[in-house]
């Protein structure tokens, strides 16, 4: 008796595998890529609309440019930052990437 001859046994008594069987290897694939990708960044995303809808005058902020600075004037669509005296800014509220905190404030002055 060949090695081979009970896998082909076993295959022939199994069948051809259904509809369900095939897409199931596609479906988990699709929800490991919707929890470990496009979830974060849509939660990330929300945060992110949360903090540039609560700008108000002196916060202190973080650019995505990488500038610091202190709100002068929060628009409806722009942001006017003071990033050193009388050195005035104008920036779009989407572009305003966190608030500083005091530690990168220390960093960023020396």
């Amino acid at each position: 008796m060949n090695w081979a001859e009970p896998l082909e046994l076993v295959r022939a008594q199994a069948g051809p595998p259904g509809a369900l069987q095939s897409l199931l290897p596609l479906v988990l694939i699709l929800g490991v890529f919707y929890f470990l990708l496009v979830r974060p960044q849509q939660q990330k995303a929300r945060e992110h609309k949360a903090l540039v809808a609560a700008l108000k005058k002196n916060d202190q902020v973080v650019t995505l440019a990488g500038l610091y600075g202190r709100v002068v004037d929060a628009g409806e669509t722009t942001v006017t930052l003071e990033i050193a005296p009388n050195v005035i800014v104008r920036h779009e509220r989407s572009q305003i990437g966190a608030l500083a905190t005091g530690k990168d404030q220390k960093t960023a002055k020396g």
